[in-house]
C-alpha cells in the first residue's frame, strides 16, 4: 500500500497504520469517485470494491454515460471515503469541530476487459454488499449477456491506487455533542472545574 502523508497539511491527524486504511476501505460502504470533467469537478457516490493484493478500488456501471464518458477521456482519478465520528462542542464557535477518519485513493482508472476478472470483481462486490444471498456464484455468461432495462452492458473500472493519504481527527468524549447539550452549560462547567 503506498500510504503518503505528502499533501497533509495537517501532519499530526496523519493516519499512518495501514490496517487503519485497510479497514477504512474495507468496511466502507459508499465512496466518492472525483473525476475532471473539462475544468469541473465531478464527484459522484458508488458501491466499490478495495482489492487490498492489487492496491485498486473497483467500480462498475453502465457502459454509456458521464461517468463512463469521463473515464475513457481522463484516467486521472480520486477515491475518498471518510467516516464522522462525531461533532465536538466548544463554548468558542470556531472551535467546534467534527471527529473523522477519512481516506483518499489517487490513481488511474482503467477499464476492465478480461471476462473472468470482471466477473471475479463483481462476485466479490455481492459478496460485500449482499452475503450470502445467492446460492450460486455469479457466472461469465451472466456478466457477458445482461443488458440493464436501459439498454446497456456492465462495465468494472479499476483505479489502481498511485498513492493514498489518510486522516483522522480524534473525538473526544467529554467535547461529543448531544442534543439538549448547551453553551452555557458548558462554560458552568468549564467555571467550576477552574474554582
Amino acid at each position: 500500500m503506498n500510504l503518503s502523508e505528502m499533501n497533509i497539511r495537517r501532519r499530526d491527524m496523519a493516519v499512518s497504520d495501514p490496517a487503519v486504511v485497510e479497514h477504512m476501505l474495507l468496511s466502507s460502504r459508499v465512496g466518492y469517485l472525483g473525476l475532471v470533467d473539462g475544468d469541473v469537478p465531478y464527484v459522484v457516490p458508488l458501491n466499490f470494491l478495495w482489492h487490498r493484493n492489487r492496491d485498486a478500488i473497483y467500480i462498475h456501471g453502465a457502459q454509456d454515460g458521464r461517468k463512463a464518458s469521463l473515464m475513457s477521456i481522463q484516467p486521472k482519478a480520486t477515491f475518498t471515503v471518510s467516516q464522522e465520528l462525531g461533532t465536538m462542542a466548544n463554548p468558542i464557535p470556531a472551535k467546534t469541530d467534527t471527529a473523522y477518519t477519512s481516506v483518499m485513493v489517487f490513481g488511474r482508472i482503467s477499464l476492465i476487459e478480461d471476462l473472468d476478472e470482471k466477473t471475479e470483481i463483481l462476485e466479490a462486490m455481492l459478496a460485500k454488499y449482499v452475503p450470502g444471498y445467492y446460492s450460486r456464484p455469479l457466472s461469465p455468461q451472466h456478466v457477458m449477456s445482461y443488458i440493464s432495462n436501459a439498454k446497456s452492458s456492465v462495465r468494472v473500472w479499476a483505479l489502481s491506487a498511485d498513492q493514498i493519504t489518510a486522516k483522522r481527527h480524534e473525538e473526544s468524549m467529554s467535547t461529543l455533542f448531544y442534543p439538549g447539550r448547551t453553551q452555557v452549560q458548558d462554560v458552568l462547567q468549564q467555571t467550576k472545574g477552574n474554582a
